[in-house]
């Protein structure tokens, strides 16, 4: 039976392979266009998720990031300045970005029990405390939701779902299914 740290670790790992793999066969323009009315991109999530590691997973062990992130320095993630590519942030910048983060993290989840102490800077005062089981848990929940999100922008860039989506069937099927779910829908159309 696996350990609880051991368990998280690969779940984060599992997690953060999921959403790199969004990023697959795609040029430029689709992982940086904003797919949603909130602007989320591919490139974002990964960029935000990389700064989440390295604060996480690191500063708040007195582990800073060996590198500075522009967006914190400039206090412009508070903007939303973690969500996006500029145009001088090449995709090789922000997957290596990312892969530097997770490495890092990588080193405190494995120096660190799960109750070694840590504190986040930008929390409250009064619940700033915290550990390294609280902020593993939080980066597992954290990268498992953004990466649900590439899946869905992924989808709507190309269509492409994943293995569940290739092994359901093929186009036929998939038409079938959506017409069952849209026939159920309609039940309850506004008149």
């Amino acid at each position: 039976m696996a350990d609880l740290k051991t368990e998280l670790h690969l779940k984060l790992q599992q997690g953060r392979d999921g959403l790199v793999s969004k990023l697959d066969g795609l040029g430029e323009y689709d992982l940086r266009r904003p797919l949603t009315p909130t602007g989320t991109n591919l490139l974002g999530l990964v960029k935000h998720l990389a700064s989440m590691e390295y604060g996480y997973l690191g500063t708040c062990f007195g582990r800073p990031p060996p590198e500075t992130l522009a967006w914190e320095e400039d206090g412009s993630i508070w903007e939303g300045a973690d969500m996006w590519a500029t145009p001088d942030e090449s995709s090789e910048y922000i997957v290596g970005l990312y892969r530097r983060a997770n490495a890092h993290g990588d080193r405190t989840i494995a120096e660190l029990d799960l109750d070694a102490p840590g504190r986040v800077p930008h929390w409250p005062a009064e619940r700033a405390d915290s550990t390294l089981g609280v902020l593993l848990i939080r980066m597992v929940a954290e990268t498992a939701q953004h990466a649900g999100h590439a899946d869905i922008v992924r989808e709507l860039i190309d269509g492409r779902a994943g293995a569940n989506h290739d092994d359901f069937g093929g186009d036929a099927t998939w038409r079938a299914y959506l017409a069952r779910i849209q026939e159920a829908a309609d039940v309850f159309a506004p008149p």
